[in-house]
């Protein structure tokens, strides 16, 4: 059986919508997971009873401590010891949950990941990434990863080299792509393309043969997955390539008043870059962050997913069903291993 964590405190709506979330997503995870809650233990009683759930669906770990939004991050996850998401880390620390998520502080969760759960050995600096849509005439609706989304804003060129494999590794593991084809997200397709950073990126993850570079992607290729699975960029772009794509949804929704409006915007522009699309609910769907849940950090010893602050019940539902696919996909495991065989043979 495996053990998701969820900080029930956390959110700008907690505890109700973190409940409300759990318990949707018990119609849909597998019968061997199990949901670890977080937080006030009456409250999380009270709430479960108001919905008509009972508490033996979840584990409950009692805390008398959240870690609000204006806390500086580094202290309150030490001053707070009994936080949901303090315990939380501790927890999966000691393997009695086998990972956690949230919609709380970001950096409290960030402080937990680097400093409890800590960089696997042999990362240079973890990264935080997300799926995104792609969409074609051939294949249909798939998935994506992007990173980095708001963690390294200077990356150096061999930090960005580097996020290629962990976006291979998880890609294959975690989306189930054979061979997935690793981009870098840059102003032109041609080799020699792009500023200092991006030249020198090109040439080391030209080098690495550990995964399966095809080279530079323009951003209005990205959601077409016409050339590649994974898109490796700095933090300051990725960053900004996934609030706009955010923004994008949220004006098609209220041009659509209130109901999306698929078929017309957009269309004379994408259908440019992809010939014969007939634009499908799905796409724009998928481009919803409620439909995502979080962002997963990737290159640390166990699975962290942060999710936004203002999220639904949805979101932290769809949260729960990415951290269930991340924990049995054993991704970490899978890096390190990938890791030491690179060391054995450089040595």
């Amino acid at each position: 059986m495996i053990k998701i964590g969820i900080d029930a405190m956390g959110g700008d709506f907690a505890p109700e919508v973190a409940i409300e979330g759990a318990i949707m997503s018990l119609k849909h995870i597998a019968n061997d997971s199990r949901i670890v809650l977080f937080g006030d233990q009456n409250r999380i009683s009270e709430l479960l009873a108001k919905h008509g759930c009972p508490t033996s669906n979840f584990d409950i770990v009692p805390t008398t401590e959240t870690i609000e939004m204006g806390d500086h991050p580094a202290k309150a996850f030490v001053a707070k010891k009994d936080s949901s998401i303090t315990v939380g880390f501790r927890y999966l620390s000691e393997g009695k949950i086998d990972g956690f998520a949230s919609a709380g502080s970001t950096g409290a969760m960030m402080v937990g990941s680097m400093q409890v759960i800590k960089p696997i050995e042999g990362v240079i600096r973890p990264v935080l990434a997300t799926l995104i849509p792609t969409v074609s005439a051939e294949k249909g609706i798939q998935q994506a990863v992007l990173m980095d989304v708001g963690l390294n804003v200077d990356a150096k060129p061999e930090v960005l080299a580097q996020y290629g494999l962990l976006g291979s590794i998880y890609a294959k593991h975690a989306l189930h792509m054979e061979n997935p084809r690793v981009a870098l997200l840059n102003i032109g397709e041609e080799e020699g393309k792009g500023n200092a950073q991006a030249k020198a990126t090109y040439d080391l993850m030209k080098a690495d043969k550990r995964y399966n570079f095809v080279g530079n992607v323009e951003a209005s290729y990205i959601f077409t997955g016409k050339i590649g699975d994974v898109v490796v960029a700095d933090a300051f772009v990725g960053n900004s390539l996934l609030k706009m794509a955010e923004a994008l949804y949220r004006i098609n929704f209220k041009l659509g008043g209130g109901k999306p409006r698929f078929k017309n915007f957009l269309r004379p522009v994408l259908g440019r870059i992809i010939p014969k699309l007939y634009f499908q609910n799905d796409f724009w769907e998928a481009m919803n962050a409620e439909s995502v849940g979080g962002l997963q950090v990737m290159g640390i010893n166990a699975p962290v997913m942060i999710g936004h602050g203002s999220s639904s019940a949805r979101a932290i539902c769809s949260m729960i069903l990415a951290m269930e696919r991340d924990i049995k996909s054993n991704f970490p495991t899978k890096l390190r291993e990938a890791l030491k065989e690179s060391n054995v043979e450089e040595q």
